[in-house]
């Protein structure tokens, strides 16, 4: 347990050498989403694997207020200053993940080797359009969660809602630092299967963000939903265990 301004944070740690990869998972999902990825990637890289619970997930404190990406990346910044990781991270991010990750990176340029984004919530696609469309679709959900008996799961998504319009904005306009090596995952059906318009548009953004800048890869989970880790671990696992090689 690692202590960051008073929040208490999970950090489970797989010992090995550098580079230290770190698996963050997305909106809702503690680090339980990577239990079955840990121990083939340990054996694969002989990596330090390190997985976090995010406040208000898993094991971790919850933090009362709207949910602020600064505070998620102060979190990260002291687990692994805390744990002597102070160099050589290769940063692993599924979803909303993607949005500390990015903080994380312009924060710490050196810090980062490389990253694998896993179908990741990435600046391109929050134009103010797109962002008033996903406020609208998810209203019905957080109305739900209001109306519901308080649960930790709930209070999280409430929290994301409330500042979800003007932090988009703020993040539609951080760029990737140069400097750090990409390979993005897009999935084929997004998190907006249901929708073709907003899942042309996460594609898009994909393809965007890696056109935008050096040393950018985009690889395609054909056929594969939002959870790419869970439905296609294989590639998840080559595409890590290739950005470790790189700087090993």
């Amino acid at each position: 347990m690692i202590n960051d301004d008073g929040r208490r944070l999970a950090f489970h740690v797989t010992p090995g050498h550098s580079p230290a990869i770190v698996l963050d998972a997305g909106g809702g999902l503690d680090s339980s989403y990577w239990k079955d990825l840990v121990p083939k990637l340990a054996a694969a890289t002989g990596s330090e694997i390190i997985t976090y619970d995010r406040a208000g997930l898993g094991d971790s404190d919850e933090v009362p207020g709207p949910w602020k990406v600064e505070s998620a990346v102060s979190d990260l910044e002291t687990g692994l200053r805390e744990l002597g990781v102070t160099r050589n991270v290769i940063l692993v991010a599924h979803s909303q993940a993607g949005e500390v990750a990015t903080y994380f990176t312009r924060a710490n340029p050196r810090l980062v080797s490389g990253a694998v984004l896993v179908d990741a919530s990435l600046p391109e696609l929050y134009t103010d359009k797109e962002i008033a469309r996903l406020v609208a679709a998810n209203k019905p959900q957080v109305d739900a969660a209001k109306a519901d008996p308080s649960t930790k799961e709930n209070r999280q998504l409430i929290a994301t809602a409330e500042n979800y319009a003007p932090m988009h904005r703020a993040y539609h306009q951080a760029a990737w630092p140069d400097r750090v090596p990409a390979t993005v995952i897009v999935s084929e059906k997004t998190p907006f299967d249901g929708s073709p318009e907003d899942a042309r548009l996460w594609r898009d953004a994909a393809t965007a963000f890696a056109k935008a800048g050096p040393d950018r890869t985009l690889v395609t989970a054909e056929g594969s939903s939002h959870d790419i880790p869970i439905e296609r671990p294989g590639l998840v696992l080559n595409e890590i265990e290739k950005m470790a090689t790189a700087h090993r």
